[in-house]
């Protein structure tokens, strides 16, 4: 008795933060923002993630030719971003076989699959891609943008 009692004072006491807070997302909301970037109400949207995994065939590959896998790689990921499919890409730092992330604008795995068969590193064998559907803040959609602002060389 005394615990429900407890919880019914706590819940007392949050309510009005709840409230509050409520409000303040109610004030904020950007209604054409949220449209431009297609969120739901909660400001969320769904995405596919791409966990980009050592392949089978990197030693079959002198250093200079994985130099050039690489560099259309990059080439790729700079076409699927001007494309405005990749909202967000980049590797781990010690991941192992777990080599990086993308992070696409498309609705289905079917369309990440086939934006991700273009990658000459994964034609190569150099990289596979694990894909999976992921809900995250649909404000993620403004990176792209940002991150011209703030990058000064190019890969």
């Amino acid at each position: 008795m005394k615990t429900q009692r407890q919880i019914l004072g706590l819940a007392f006491l949050l309510l009005p933060l709840l409230f509050c807070q409520n409000l303040a997302a109610q004030e904020t909301y950007d209604q054409k923002l949220a449209e431009q970037y297609k969120a739901d109400d909660y400001g969320m949207k769904t995405y596919v993630m791409a966990f980009l995994k050592r392949g089978e065939k990197v030693e079959k590959y002198s250093p200079e030719e994985r130099t050039k896998i690489q560099k259309g790689h990059m080439e790729n990921i700079s076409q699927l971003a001007a494309e405005g499919k990749l909202v967000l890409a980049g590797p781990f730092i010690d991941g192992d076989d777990l080599r990086g992330i993308f992070l696409f604008d498309v609705a289905t795995i079917e369309e990440a699959e086939e934006l991700t068969s273009r990658d000459p590193a994964i034609k190569a064998g150099v990289l596979r891609m694990e894909l999976i559907q992921w809900y995250g803040s649909a404000a993620l959609m403004a990176i792209p943008e940002l991150s011209k602002k703030v990058q000064k060389k190019s890969f």
